[in-house]
């Protein structure tokens, strides 16, 4: 069974930094991608970035290209997102998400792990 808990979240003031992390309890080799992914109140979820667990490809949302680095701790399980630049349209709930599945790197359908959550607000 696999766990996530992530932490580091909070209220910055718009320009400042956060960094998330993400520990992975019961990790497999037969993940194939790690994930933050993001819900604002009214929307839906959207991916932010992830890595392939397999060839370690990153991916980045296009809002967040240049301010965020997606980075993974293999000794340790951990997956971080180190949030610079941050901006008021940031503020979410932000989820560290687990697949063991093949598909599209942002499409929530595919992980079938999840973690709480961690709040991020920026405040302009």
């Amino acid at each position: 069974q696999v766990a996530l808990v992530e932490s580091g979240g909070g209220s910055v003031q718009a320009g400042g930094s956060l960094r998330l992390s993400c520990v992975v309890f019961g990790y497999t080799y037969s993940s194939t991608s790690l994930a933050w992914f993001r819900q604002a109140p009214g929307k839906e979820r959207e991916g932010v970035a992830a890595i392939d667990t397999i060839g370690d490809s990153t991916f980045y949302v296009d809002s967040v290209k240049g301010r965020f680095t997606l980075s993974r701790d293999n000794t340790k399980n951990r997956l971080y997102l180190q949030m610079n630049s941050l901006k008021p349209e940031d503020t979410a709930m932000y989820y560290c998400a687990y697949s063991q599945r093949a598909g599209r790197w942002d499409d929530p359908e595919r992980y079938n792990y999840w973690g709480q959550g961690t709040q991020v607000t920026v405040s302009s």
